[in-house]
């Protein structure tokens, strides 16, 4: 599947021709219409201007690609994937979905649904459509060019570590040889942390933070790949959710980011009642460049924050966010500065 798609700017730019909107809601009138609006049929998204008369006509059948509006307008229409503002940042998000797009239509109808979804259910879809790209063929492609690192030596300590004062427990993420990269032992280590918190009702607070040069790097790559079975992994995630318990947490988390917040280091903060972060910290969603979609709860809990117009254009691009426009957005609630735990080996 993947050889159908060419990264060539040609295609590029062939896919970047826009259409006034409402010439697309003549088009998709009728589910089998809207089939031509597919990476099946060749299509991996389409562009519309929104700004002409008639701009906010919506198509009366979802198309099954992303769709990209151009728009200087503050609000995009509810069809709209990914709203820009200009040809650059359009030709930016179709090269993007051009790359994966399998993924970038699988993370659309996703957002989608969980625009209209409790967070129960839409953690749920995301790990189905998560364990299922694991197994597709930008994923594999993915990975099977990716160049392995050399292993670092992981120190003799906990991969998160607790510290309990009165109705306060601090957690923290214990991994800073590795950038904190949320691997399955961290994983674990968290949901057990958390457990404590949702059992103890006298603890009041909890604080999540994470040591060395920053709060999460993201999900830990020498892992990816790993999973052999897409049915087991899917109901592994299930059982094993961080995301669950800090949203069930929410009104007593805290978390306080520093340095890169990538992939689940931006996915599992975004579900608790307060994220502060620093000044230098930056925000990624880089998994539709590998083939996948985020996996870590962040089309549950960025969603509600910034809005799946945004939510789309963080993934499905990869750009980074820095704090200002993380606060300018709400995903985060305040940018502010202390020191962060340098070692707690």
């Amino acid at each position: 599947m993947r050889e159908a798609y060419s990264e060539s700017m040609e295609d590029v730019r062939a896919n970047l021709k826009p259409i006034p909107a409402a010439d697309l809601a003549a088009a998709v009138r009728l589910p089998s219409q809207a089939e031509q609006f597919s990476p099946l049929a060749g299509r991996p998204c389409v562009v519309v201007e929104l700004d002409a008369a008639h701009a906010t006509s919506a198509p009366e059948a979802e198309t099954t690609c992303p769709v990209v509006g151009i728009t200087q307008r503050p609000e995009a229409p509810a069809f709209v994937d990914v709203a820009v503002s200009t040809y650059d940042e359009a030709a930016d998000v179709v090269a993007a979905v051009s790359r994966n797009p399998l993924a970038a239509t699988v993370l659309a109808r996703l957002l989608r649904h969980n625009e209209r979804a409790s967070v129960a259910d839409g953690l749920f879809a995301e790990s189905l459509a998560y364990s299922t790209l694991q197994h597709g063929a930008e994923f594999l492609a993915w990975l099977a060019n990716r160049t392995p690192r050399p292993a670092k030596p992981a120190p003799a300590t906990a991969a998160v570590l607790l510290e309990r004062a009165d109705s306060e427990l601090h957690i923290v993420l214990n991994r800073p040889h590795k950038r904190n990269a949320y691997s399955a032992e961290l994983r674990d280590a968290l949901c057990e942390a958390l457990a404590l918190a949702v059992e103890d009702d006298s603890i009041a607070h909890v604080r999540l933070e994470g040591a060395g040069a920053c709060f999460s790097a993201g999900g830990d790559l020498d892992e990816f790949g790993a999973a052999r079975d897409a049915a087991i992994a899917h109901a592994s995630r299930m059982t094993r959710s961080a995301a669950t318990l800090i949203h069930r947490l929410r009104r007593r988390v805290e978390a306080r980011l520093h340095g890169a917040c990538i992939g689940a280091g931006i996915e599992l903060p975004a579900f608790a009642g307060r994220v502060v972060a620093r000044e230098d910290a930056f925000f990624q969603l880089p998994e539709v460049g590998m083939g996948l979609v985020p996996g870590a709860g962040g089309t549950a809990s960025i969603l509600p924050r910034i809005g799946r117009q945004r939510l789309a254009y963080m993934a499905i691009t990869g750009k980074r966010i820095d704090a200002a426009t993380a606060l300018d957005w709400g995903l985060v609630d305040a940018v502010e500065d202390w020191r962060a735990i340098e070692d707690w080996r």
